[in-house]
């Protein structure tokens, strides 16, 4: 029963997160109950108030990077990390379009601009791992490479995005990791997908 919470709870924050990127912190209980096809009460007995999903989804965003630099982080620096990270950039996105929403909020919409939004610290520590995944640092990184990781990762936020939104994820998959891997300035790392 513990996997079907889990699954549930998972399923809930990326929603919420997808409506948060969206409407910020004016989205209610009731519109997100609504978008995982859940009673208010239903939703409130995973999450009870709408300070504590919001904490939840921000625990949850902030952590994704951390997950890829988790599956890369024992692999040394070059082209081989590289693929390895943007591989589990791409499966992370791909399974939690709603936090990439989110992270991608900042650069993309005026919810940036809300106040009560407290987003900003979850993409910090995202993104600090996205970078950390890649070996760069920003004091000692050089200004190419953080570009180029950036330039990727911004890619591979929006591609996800898109192949969800028509449903061509599996289609998609292996043409994004050839995308962002040449945005990281290396050839390609497998052959290049029939169109």
């Amino acid at each position: 029963m513990g996997g079907f919470r889990q699954q549930t709870e998972d399923q809930i924050l990326d929603r919420a997160a997808a409506l948060l990127a969206r409407r910020g912190t004016r989205t209610s209980l009731q519109e997100i109950a609504d978008a995982v096809g859940l009673s208010k009460a239903g939703l409130q007995y995973h999450f009870p108030t709408k300070d504590a999903l919001h904490s939840a989804v921000l625990a949850k965003a902030a952590g994704i990077g951390q997950q890829v630099l988790d599956v890369v982080g024992d692999l040394p620096l070059g082209p081989e990390r590289d693929l390895r990270a943007i591989e589990a950039w791409i499966d992370v996105a791909l399974a939690h379009p709603g936090l990439v929403s989110l992270l991608l909020t900042p650069v993309s919409s005026a919810v940036a601009d809300d106040p009560a939004d407290d987003g900003a610290e979850a993409v910090l520590a995202s993104a600090t791992a996205a970078l950390a995944a890649f070996g760069v640092d920003l004091e000692a990184a050089t200004a190419e490479r953080t570009v180029r990781v950036s330039a990727a990762l911004a890619a591979l936020g929006v591609l996800t995005l898109a192949a969800h939104q028509n449903d061509l994820t599996v289609a998609w998959r292996p043409h994004m990791v050839v995308a962002c891997f040449d945005a990281l300035g290396h050839r390609r790392p497998v052959p290049t997908p029939e169109a």
